[in-house]
């Protein structure tokens, strides 16, 4: 099967968008898939997360540029069948460069392309930085669906809204025709308040069969374990938080399925 490429995007920051990312990759690969991280936030905090160090010229930077090659960026992400493309602070120039170039939305596909035709991974996952520009473009234009982690919180709507506008947008323009919105991923929910659980309701009425049943807890492991520079299944493997991205993976290997 070739290589899928997820996306997971927000434009909101603190929605658990990189959290999502990490973790997701770290089950993947948990379960026999062989997963590749490309950190395209110059925030860089996928990277951190992984216990990875921010390296000087080891970002997708030079590759986004046409200077480099990606594959040359590939590192092992810690754990079996994880690897990872690092972000560093260089990433912060990517989008006044990239909007000077030809085909500036089409960077990063190109860049994929050659890792797309081997067979090293199954699925490349992309951390796109909370904001609609250049870099998260590239990444809508190079990915074949989008993964959108959603606070339960009142302004989530809105943000979702603005996401499926633009989606319609990049397939109707032809810049990436293909991209399908492979889920809404409700995040940091707490049963204990009514506003959580109104949320979810809300945006199961609107967005339906497209939101995950599975709904990722507010929980302190989760918050902790990036500072140990480990997905939650190895930070704390027994925890809510675990569980709940376990069962995530598993719903959204049965969609990638049935997508096929």
């Amino acid at each position: 099967m070739p290589t899928k490429v997820i996306a997971v995007a927000n434009q909101k920051g603190g929605v658990g968008k990189t959290t999502t990312t990490v973790n997701l990759a770290a089950c993947l690969a948990a379960v026999g898939q062989r997963v590749l991280l490309l950190d395209l936030d110059p925030q860089a905090n996928a990277t951190s997360g992984l216990g990875l160090e921010k390296t000087e010229g080891g970002s997708a930077y030079r590759a986004l540029l046409g200077e480099e090659a990606l594959s040359g960026k590939i590192k092992p992400g810690g754990f079996e069948r994880l690897d990872v493309i690092p972000s560093e602070l260089d990433m912060c120039g990517a989008e006044i460069e990239l909007s000077r170039l030809d085909n500036h939305l089409g960077r990063l596909k190109a860049a994929l392309a050659p890792l797309r035709a081997r067979p090293n991974h199954e699925l490349i996952l992309v951390d796109c930085p909370p904001s609609l520009g250049i870099l998260t473009l590239n990444a809508f234009a190079a990915a074949d669906y989008l993964l959108v982690p959603l606070q339960c919180e009142y302004y989530a709507l809105e943000g979702l809204s603005m996401l499926t506008r633009l989606l319609d947008q990049l397939r109707d323009s032809g810049t990436n025709p293909a991209l399908r919105l492979l889920g809404v991923v409700m995040t940091m929910f707490d049963g204990r308040t009514r506003l959580s659980q109104q949320v979810v309701s809300e945006v199961r009425e609107h967005f339906g069969g497209l939101v995950f049943d599975t709904v990722i807890p507010r929980t302190t492991r989760l918050a902790e374990a990036p500072s140990y520079g480990k997905p939650i299944i190895y930070y704390d493997r027994y925890s809510a938080g675990a569980s709940a991205y376990e069962v995530l993976t598993q719903e959204l290997l049965t969609r990638l399925d049935k997508t096929a």
